[in-house]
């Protein structure tokens, strides 16, 4: 509540965007009414008849601004929890916005360096290369002699975002207290999600950080340069980096009057990807034409870090067996892989997601393997998972987005260049990699370890839940099936211990008896007297009738 008093101009301003583009019931759903100081008719006059529900959000998100436009881009590539309708608009999404004063970009460059900016550079152009919503970027050149791009942050947008943050986190947990569809489709997990990834976007040494490990991984390649990170010049809201200059992918007209061989470039790109994506688990996720540039050199640039991906070993495992299964028509191991890669719901209807599976697989069954596009199945995967709730790592769905984005850059250089026929080699070594000595021997000398640290840590977990049952404060929950089910066993468990101890009592009754007879060679005194018998025939009785009563109940 606080933060609706704090923030209430900023909560009117969202509730009369969705008025005003056709959401005015969730406006009254969400209790936001009060917040309005006009009139309900003056902020649903514009029409939006016959406007789809994409197009809706994509107009509001644009009239809240930067921070909204940011997370719809971000949105746009979770396919898994999005309809295709919906991601079709916020790809849409620009951020153009005019660029903030060079008297700025100074103020904001001395400040976070410490620096007069002319200690800094020969020369800095006042007019930026490109401006967006977080930041623009200037060229400059150093007191050494070397050209660089200088991307400054736009002053007050981490202020300005951790605001609009903390009103978003507030509406969907309201949401999802009052609407059924808001929690089923998890908007606070999916507003966190995003949020972490904003915030990480607004700190430029993340970028710098990206850029050097993508710089590492392809140090080998030769077809391949990443620009140099000046990190003495580098710092939150200022990122120094060398300047390239090349010609963007999209300029395919450019290339061809060059003599560029496109097809080879696509098969540059390509390998590329596909080394970060399947062998080092950690990509680059935002290939368009305009962060790929050719150099005079014939290599391909790649700039912007910004937002990348990152596959652990376990899901590298997991997605190669999907990719399997589905190209050997296995649908009980597409159902197995897809569920070890994401988080099924308890409700889930496993039947169902199982004939889901079977009829992409049947959608894929007669396609020849060279014309199979990698991202569309990804993306149709994602959206099965979707339909059954299942809940898929946001860097694999990013790696959706990414591969459909290669794709379409590789389409324009090549209409007739495969994808998969480049990935199949990358698959072989992947599948190495899965079965290798060393790698199986790494999982076995790891799981004993986490045995044996198990059993370490065993003794003061026992009596830690002593101290716990001492105290009282041991909670349990069992369920009803569950209690029927465990006081039956404990029926059995007792009729059986009842029956050994009254069978072993009456043994040793009567063979001592016996034996005692026989060592003394004589007839025992006992025999003589009716207690033994009227004993030995109680004793009878009593276990037949424990026996009979026992098998009466069932719960032998």
């Amino acid at each position: 509540m606080a933060v609706r008093i704090r923030y209430a101009g900023r909560y009117r301003t969202i509730a009369m965007a969705l008025m005003r583009h056709g959401f005015g019931y969730m406006v009254e759903e969400l209790g936001l009414n009060h917040l309005l100081s006009l009139p309900r008719r003056l902020v649903t006059q514009e029409a939006y008849e016959g406007v789809t529900l994409g197009e809706r959000i994509r107009r509001v998100l644009e009239d809240l601004g930067p921070t909204f436009i940011k997370l719809g881009q971000l949105a746009s590539t979770r396919s898994d929890m999005l309809p295709d309708s919906i991601i079709h608009e916020l790809v849409k999404l620009q951020d153009n916005v005019p660029p903030f004063s060079a008297g700025t970009v100074r103020d904001i460059v001395e400040q976070e360096l410490d620096l007069p900016l002319d200690e800094i550079f020969h020369s800095f152009e006042n007019v930026p290369l490109a401006a967006a919503s977080i930041g623009q970027v200037h060229r400059a050149v150093l007191l050494n002699g070397q050209t660089v791009a200088v991307k400054v942050q736009r002053p007050g947008v981490l202020r300005m975002m951790s605001r609009d943050l903390e009103i978003l986190k507030d509406l969907t947990a309201l949401a999802e207290r009052r609407l059924d569809w808001a929690k089923q489709y998890g908007l606070s997990r999916m507003t966190e999600e995003f949020s972490r990834s904003l915030i990480a976007e607004l700190d430029y040494s993340h970028e710098g950080r990206n850029a050097e490990k993508i710089a590492l991984q392809l140090a080998d390649h030769p077809d391949v340069y990443i620009p140099e990170i000046h990190w003495d010049y580098t710092s939150a809201r200022v990122l120094t980096m060398e300047y390239v200059e090349g010609i963007t992918l999209n300029r395919r007209q450019e290339m061809m009057d060059k003599g560029v061989n496109l097809q080879k470039l696509a098969e540059q790109l390509v390998e590329i990807m596909l080394k970060q994506i399947f062998i080092d688990g950690f990509f680059h996720a935002d290939p368009h034409p305009g962060n790929v540039m050719l150099m005079e050199d014939s290599r391909l640039a790649l700039i912007d870090f910004g937002m990348v991906g990152r596959l652990s070993e376990e899901m590298k495992d997991h997605l190669a067996g999907l990719i399997i299964a589905l190209m050997r028509k296995n649908t009980d191991a597409m159902v197995r892989s897809i569920m070890r890669l994401g988080i099924l719901d308890e409700e889930a209807d496993r039947v169902a997601l199982h004939d889901d599976m079977d009829m992409l697989r049947e959608e894929y069954y007669d396609v020849p393997f060279s014309r199979v596009s990698i991202g569309k199945v990804l993306n149709d995967l994602f959206r099965i998972a979707r339909r059954h709730h299942l809940v898929i790592p946001p860097d694999l769905a990013m790696l959706g987005k990414t591969m459909l984005t290669l794709e379409g850059v590789v389409s324009n250089l090549d209409p007739s260049f495969s994808i998969i026929q480049m990935a199949e080699p990358f698959g072989r070594q992947l599948l190495k990699q899965r079965f290798s000595s060393h790698r199986l021997q790494r999982k076995l000398w790891g799981g004993v370890a986490e045995l044996a640290e198990s059993l370490v840590e065993l003794p003061g977990q026992a009596r830690q839940l002593t101290s716990l049952i001492s105290k009282g404060k041991l909670k349990v929950e069992v369920g009803m099936p569950e209690l029927q089910s465990l006081q039956r066993k404990f029926d059995r468990i007792g009729n059986r211990l009842s029956f050994s101890i009254v069978l072993l009592a009456f043994s040793i009754i009567m063979v001592g008896l016996i034996i005692g007879s026989s060592l003394r060679g004589e007839p025992s005194l006992l025999w003589d007297f009716p207690t033994v018998e009227i004993g030995s025939v109680v004793a009878l009785l009593m276990f037949v009738w424990l026996l009979f009563s026992i098998f009466k109940s069932g719960r032998f």
